[in-house]
């Protein structure tokens, strides 16, 4: 299918202070449908990434197809970057209890809570942080619960040549389509394998996860309870403040969206199946988030209200320490 809309030229976020650019980041996307027609390119998108936690959606599906019980909740945060904030981690907590297991069975490490008030709260009680409160537990909580179904050893299910990876590499690969014999392979922050793809392919993939008509039985069938946990509850999915979280509760069940390190963002329409991967060059945060917004709106993936809500958290005005306005960020 033809693109509607193709730039050589990725997006240019910038940060102004006072009557000046003082910042500039290049930031490249694809904006995808469903059935693989390409609706926009800007700037390099056919150039491997790595996905990092934006594909956790995907990541999952061999958890909600692996025929364990498992609550609403608990997928929500298989496909989390959490904040390690107190239902974060009583979630985790939790599900593990039900499998007879505590974190010492997760092989993500171990890192104070992000979210910073929950952070100090940890260091005001004198305690230390625990694989709990790592931003992945939920995901690796769930690559335990599948090894633990399929009756297999769940000690190193890290490795690329474990079991739940394989499963979990089987599953990108047929939602993308990308060839991983072929691709960078790469290993997460939390220790788990991670591709680098083209950002069409990882666009095709989350819209498949949001409009899985075309898919088997099974698989569309895991992708819907995917979508349901995560816009069910979009706290689990990140946390307070936090974009993930604000967009899909604002969009009210139309729109997954999922950031991942280094400047990578996806989202998609539940409604259309469109869905935009992006990356920002330098891997800043802040240009990923400004962009996210930006496209959904330019590409009908969420509506001017959603859109005028939350500019102030995705392109916020800069100030100084006292509070004044010095600057602003936009997308030209």
């Amino acid at each position: 299918m033809p693109s509607a809309d193709t730039s050589r030229n990725p997006l240019t976020v910038e940060v102004t202070r006072g009557p000046a650019v003082e910042s500039r980041h290049a930031v490249h996307a694809a904006v995808v449908e469903a059935d693989g027609g390409i609706v926009a390119r800007y700037g390099e998108v056919e150039r491997p990434v790595f996905p990092r936690s934006a594909i956790k959606a995907i990541q999952a599906l061999p958890l909600a197809e692996s025929g364990a019980e498992i609550r609403l909740q608990e997928l929500a945060i298989a496909c989390a970057s959490h904040g390690g904030e107190p239902r974060h981690v009583a979630t985790v907590t939790t599900w593990l209890d039900r499998l007879g297991l505590d974190d010492g069975c997760l092989e993500c490490g171990v890192h104070l809570p992000l979210h910073e008030a929950s952070a100090h709260a940890l260091v005001r009680a004198g305690e230390a942080p625990r694989a709990y409160h790592h931003n992945c537990s939920g995901k690796h909580a769930g690559m335990v619960c599948t090894a633990v179904q399929a009756g297999e050893k769940a000690a190193g299910y890290v490795a690329p040549e474990h079991p739940v990876q394989r499963r979990v590499s089987a599953a990108i690969a047929d939602m993308t389509g990308a060839d991983l014999s072929r691709a960078p392979l790469g290993s997460d922050g939390c220790s788990i394998p991670t591709y680098a793809i083209p950002l069409t392919a990882l666009a095709l993939g989350i819209a498949r996860v949001a409009a899985p008509a075309g898919l088997a039985p099974t698989r569309a069938a895991a992708c819907r309870r995917i979508v349901q946990a995560v816009t069910t509850d979009p706290f689990l999915v990140a946390g307070t403040g936090r974009l993930c979280t604000l967009l899909m509760e604002r969009a009210g069940g139309t729109l997954i969206a999922k950031t991942g390190a280094e400047g990578v963002f996806v989202a998609a329409s539940v409604r259309t199946g469109r869905a935009v991967a992006l990356k920002a060059e330098d891997g800043a945060k802040r240009a990923a988030e400004a962009a996210i917004l930006e496209l959904c709106r330019r590409h009908d993936l969420i509506d001017q209200a959603t859109h005028a809500a939350l500019v102030g958290n995705a392109l916020p005005e800069i100030r100084s320490v006292r509070g004044r306005a010095v600057g602003r960020t936009r997308v030209s």
